[in-house]
């Protein structure tokens, strides 16, 4: 008999710091009316001095191992996706582990920034199909605000902190029932942090690392790329557009949300949408949005939920999940 593996339990967290448009039009050359109306972002949730990523992690981490009921002895895979890890190494993941009382088992990171989840996902849903794991953690998590220069008003309005996680453990009916990966390296300067450990180490020794974007092209490749994963998604399970009961976007922008509804002919209020309150979390965003929707009893069991991201790289990638 087949294996699947399905999420049974969602949690997430948010750095209490909230950054309002206000706030930033105090720091930046903008406005709480161009912000909102490029983007629809109203605020963003940014971390303290010494709140680090695996601390937002470890939180969302226990809410949705409470919301599963698993203990912490029952988790035998990690996977983190983020952007930015606390250290060069050990990966965040293994710093969670520690952090959760867990001893043993696989725990990495995956890096594929704002799609970074999706993939996560699909590597925990591998994994348990397999056989090779039963109770899986798939956590994204952010503090995205270390690596924005805030003197920047292209990319400082977008972004915020967050971490999201789901548990995903093994069942014998269908609940993870795709997932869809895609890269193409030949973009990455358009979205991208061009310094590094082993490439101009300078500037990130003089805390200089930030993102740089061409957010007009990167927007266009965004619309083209999701509205075609859409299509390969449906069409890989013999799906029609009116079969998805809930669109999980990535929350980077709400006219890029708008756009892929719109291609699967999906009226926004079957949409999550955090984007006005959240920012775009990188990692975080997906399963930040799903957990609101689950704990506010939108998704419920048994929805048929389309999740999609894309990000620096480019990535991007979609899940079909029955709930």
């Amino acid at each position: 008999m087949a294996t699947y593996s399905r999420i049974v339990g969602t949690g997430s967290y948010l750095p209490e710091k909230v950054l309002t448009n206000a706030a930033l039009e105090q720091m930046v050359d903008t406005s709480d009316a161009w912000i909102r109306e490029r983007t629809g972002i109203e605020q963003r949730h940014v971390v303290e001095d010494g709140e680090h990523t695996v601390d937002l992690a470890e939180k969302a981490s226990r809410r949705a191992m409470d919301a599963a009921g698993v203990k912490p002895g029952e988790i035998d895979l990690i996977v983190v996706a983020t952007t930015t890890a606390d250290q060069v190494f050990p990966s965040t993941a293994c710093l969670l582990q520690s952090r959760l009382d867990i001893h043993g088992c696989p725990a990495f990171d995956v890096q594929a920034v704002c799609t970074g989840f999706v993939y996560a996902l699909s590597v925990a849903d591998k994994f348990v199909q397999t056989g090779t794991s039963k109770c899986a953690l798939v956590v994204g998590a952010e503090t995205f605000s270390r690596i924005i220069d805030w003197t920047d008003r292209n990319t400082c309005v977008l972004f915020g902190d967050g971490a999201g996680a789901v548990v995903v453990k093994a069942d014998q009916n269908p609940g993870i029932l795709s997932t869809h990966l895609h890269a193409d390296g030949d973009y990455a300067k358009l979205l991208h942090v061009p310094s590094g450990v082993s490439n101009n180490y300078s500037a990130v020794q003089e805390g200089r690392a930030y993102v740089e974007m061409d957010g007009s092209d990167v927007f266009k490749m965004a619309v083209r790329t999701l509205g075609a994963i859409v299509d390969e998604t449906l069409e890989a399970n013999g799906m029609q557009r009116g079969d998805i009961d809930w669109l999980v976007p990535h929350q980077a922008n709400i006219r890029i949300i708008q756009a892929t509804a719109k291609k699967l002919r999906m009226p926004l209020d079957k949409v999550v949408i955090t984007v006005a309150k959240h920012g775009n979390t990188s990692a975080a965003s997906i399963p930040l949005a799903l957990d609101s929707a689950v704990r506010a009893g939108d998704i419920k069991a048994g929805d048929m939920l389309l999740m999609e991201g894309f990000g620096g790289g480019f990535t991007w990638g979609s899940a079909l999940i029955k709930y």
